[in-house]
C-alpha cells in the first residue's frame, strides 16, 4: 500500500474533485488537507511509520491554498499590510501550531 501512495505520490498534477467540497470556493478544502497532513505525520511520528505517505496532503493544500498563503512568511505578510498579519496564511496556521493556539484538531 505504501508503495502506491508513493506512486500517486510521485504521478501528482493538482489536487483530485473531493466531494465533500463540491463548491468553488476551495478554501475549507485547503484547510481540511493543512490538518489532514499535521496529523496524519503526528499518527506517523507515534506509530515509528514512514512519513513520506503524508506528502500526499501536503502537495494537496499547496496546490489549493492560495499562492499568497503558501509564500507569505510573517515578516512579509507585517510589511505588506502595515500592522496586520493575515490568519489566512500556512505561515500563520504554522505559527500558530508552534505556538499552541491552532484551533484545528491536529
Amino acid at each position: 500500500m505504501a508503495e502506491d501512495i508513493k506512486t500517486k505520490i510521485k504521478n501528482y498534477k493538482t489536487a483530485p474533485f473531493d466531494s465533500r467540497f463540491p463548491n468553488q470556493n476551495q478554501t475549507r478544502n485547503c484547510w481540511q488537507n493543512y490538518v489532514d497532513f499535521h496529523r496524519c505525520q503526528k499518527a506517523m511520528n507515534a506509530k515509528g511509520g514512514d512519513v513520506s505517505v503524508c506528502e500526499w496532503y501536503r502537495r494537496v493544500y499547496k496546490s489549493l491554498c492560495p499562492i499568497s498563503w503558501n509564500l507569505c512568511s510573517a515578516f512579509a505578510c507585517f510589511i505588506k499590510s502595515k500592522d496586520f498579519i493575515d490568519p489566512l496564511t500556512v505561515s500563520a496556521w504554522d505559527d500558530r501550531r508552534a505556538e499552541g493556539t491552532f484551533p484545528g484538531k491536529i
